[in-house]
């Protein structure tokens, strides 16, 4: 497995709108009203809205690739794009997902450990993130990575107000 990530364009809204709809449908559509998720699914990922995110300079989407094959990707959030916190000592790790068909290799292992060195690279004190509290292997992941619980937060599928645990994870 040679690895490798690569910082998402304008150019690569139509790969990136497909691989946010088929990462997160395998992730969380089984535990979801059909009706909630499919307009959560519709707005959070609407190639109108992903361009937008696309063109601000504190949203940082990047494809992770296994040789040239896709496998997954993460979103960061800095500066004003945080979705919580807003802290500019801070980077926010929005999304961060492999392709089913690629779990169980480590990807997401390795994704977070590049994250955390570019993290110190951009001169972060911290990583935090937003985990939905009924994810309980995401949460043992990130557990296991040295992230804690410092707050929760609402989330939203459609209408159905979610909780998400806030983690973090230090850096100095």
């Amino acid at each position: 497995m040679a690895l490798n990530y690569q910082q998402c364009t304008t150019s690569d809204l139509k790969t990136l709108v497909h691989i946010s709809k088929e990462t997160f449908r395998a992730a969380f559509e089984k535990d979801n009203d059909p009706e909630d998720f499919e307009t959560y699914i519709q707005e959070a990922f609407h190639p109108n809205k992903l361009a937008q995110e696309l063109g601000n300079k504190d949203c940082l989407f990047y494809f992770v690739y296994d040789n040239e094959t896709l496998v997954g990707y993460f979103k960061l959030n800095i500066g004003t794009a945080q979705t919580d916190v807003h802290d500019p000592n801070a980077l926010e790790i929005e999304r961060i997902y492999v392709l089913e068909q690629h779990q169980g290799k480590k990807i997401g292992a390795w994704m977070l450990q590049e994250i955390i060195a570019k993290a110190k690279e951009l001169g972060k004190d911290y990583i935090w993130l937003g985990v939905w509290e009924h994810n309980p292997k995401a949460i043992r992941f990130y557990q296991k990575h040295g992230f804690t619980k410092f707050n929760e937060h609402p989330y939203y599928i459609g209408t159905d107000k979610q909780t998400d645990w806030l983690l973090r994870l230090e850096l100095q």
